[in-house]
């Protein structure tokens, strides 16, 4: 039997092989290969497929992160709150400004970051220093964006969506990313919009901030060579913008690929004792992950391995656990429940009918 993967980056190279190569030699042969046309029009397009008032490639999401952050003032002294059950790149980027991470719990059903659960948090703080807030859009699904930016309204914060696992994912017929003021993207080669390589962006409603993100990848230069603010090296190159440009027109087919392998999971472990992801009304999900939780995901994991399908898990250790960020006095329950049971089924526009079914027979012969 063949290995089943979490995520196949190479099959999305191989679907789209002559338009990839030829996007590439067109590069080579261009003799522009750093801040050229290829990234220029990336952003026009991917600006316009999102409804943002524009993009600004990158060299990664977590630089994405934190240039958006920069970009909006934040900086040592200042505190920034979001989940733990992230990736260590979201606090990574916030400790990298010099701004103190903070930590809200996430909702039990979603995984996602609790708002209400935040307002709470923020009265009972009644903290000046806490400016900003970075809502992780998990596993292709969005935050509540309405309240949260109700909430941040009222207490006057920074919203910067991290948008790494949520390439197209709505909130009321509104795309994730558009409703902060900025919004970070990943295009690491297993995001449903990949380059072949390391690759992000920031997006956003605010053409200043935007403008100053711009400034701010290449050593803040207004003109070249002067720097107007102490900026850095984080540059999205011609060859992974002329590869995302054909990815990007793939994407909506490929979401719907996700989508109905979704369908596919849902239906066939709707008796299985697992718990399966939870959609929230009002959401379009575009499954960057099919997350399942098990008291035994350990064992289940171990068993699906031995039949060569290989499961992830996003994530194991919230980030207040991890020694780098430890913090004993924080107890964050429902994060850290859901830490020690996440398990991420294979998801992926390659993934076949037989091989969806091959997972669920599995699954189901564990469980039995």
């Amino acid at each position: 039997m063949s290995k089943i993967l979490p995520a196949d980056p190479k099959a999305s190279y191989l679907a789209a092989q002559a338009e990839i190569d030829a996007a590439i030699q067109r590069v080579l042969r261009s003799g522009h290969y750093i801040l050229g046309p290829e990234l220029e029009a990336f952003e026009r397009e991917f600006s316009a497929w999102l409804g943002s008032a524009g993009t600004v490639g990158v060299a990664n999401g977590t630089d994405a992160i934190e240039l958006a952050l920069h970009a909006a003032g934040i900086g040592p002294g200042d505190k920034v709150i979001t989940v733990a059950n992230t990736v260590t790149a979201t606090v990574s980027a916030i400790v990298a400004t010099g701004a103190k991470p903070m930590f809200a719990d996430i909702e039990p059903g979603t995984m996602l970051l609790d708002v209400a659960a935040l307002e709470t948090m923020l009265a009972k703080l009644r903290d000046p220093k806490i400016k900003a807030v970075v809502p992780v859009h998990l596993y292709g699904q969005a935050v509540d964006m309405p309240h949260l930016m109700e909430v941040a309204a009222r207490h006057n914060l920074f919203v910067m969506e991290d948008c790494a696992q949520a390439h197209g994912s709505l909130v009321g017929g509104r795309m994730a990313g558009t409703w902060g003021q900025l919004a970070s993207f990943s295009f690491y080669p297993t995001k449903n919009l990949g380059a072949l390589g390391d690759a992000g962006a920031v997006t956003g409603r605010d053409v200043a901030l935007l403008e100053k993100v711009k400034l701010l990848r290449q050593y803040g230069w207004r003109k070249r060579y002067v720097s107007d603010h102490h900026g850095r090296n984080s540059r999205l190159d011609e060859l992974q913008a002329a590869i995302l440009r054909v990815h990007l027109t793939r994407l909506e087919a490929g979401n719907r690929r996700r989508d109905a392998i979704a369908r596919q999971y849902l239906a066939a472990l709707a008796d299985a004792p697992l718990k399966l992801p939870v959609v929230a009304g009002g959401r379009t999900h575009t499954w960057h992950q099919f997350v399942v939780r098990s008291a035994r995901r350990d064992e289940l994991q171990a068993h699906l391995a031995k039949q060569d399908i290989v499961c992830g898990v996003l994530y194991p250790m919230p980030i207040h656990r991890q020694p780098a960020y430890h913090d004993a006095t924080l107890a964050l329950p429902q994060t850290e429940q859901a830490c020690g049971e996440v398990l991420s089924l294979p998801l992926h526009p390659g993934l076949g009918d037989d091989d969806v079914a091959r997972v669920v027979k599995e699954v189901k012969a564990f469980q039995a």
